[in-house]
């Protein structure tokens, strides 16, 4: 699978967007910080970091005893400038022409 794939693949997931959102609020978080709040189980909650961390979306550091996990936003700007962007500045700068057009005074 190609590198947008997986990222893809891991946005793809409910579960794997909360884990994204919750380091985005705060980045640094163990694994237990993460399983907190969900319904999910230890080894859940680790299988789907293995995706975010193949997918290039999450960093993982050992800091002693603990294994810290961190957002990596990178992906998801590539993928944005790859395939979101090219795809909405037309409209984009069709949207300006028209308000231009629309304020000019008559």
């Amino acid at each position: 699978m190609t590198d947008d794939g997986l990222v893809f693949k891991a946005l793809a997931d409910p579960t794997r967007r909360l884990l994204l959102d919750r380091l985005f609020e705060r980045d640094g978080r163990t694994l237990g910080d993460l399983e907190s709040g969900t319904e999910m189980t230890r080894f859940g909650v680790a299988k789907h970091l293995r995706l975010l961390e193949d997918a290039g979306l999450v960093v993982t550091r050992r800091s002693g005893r603990e294994k810290l996990h961190y957002l990596n936003p990178v992906p998801i700007r590539q993928i944005h400038d790859r395939w979101l962007d090219k795809f909405t500045s037309g409209t984009a700068s069709a949207l300006l022409d028209l308000k231009a057009h629309l304020e000019e005074p008559s």
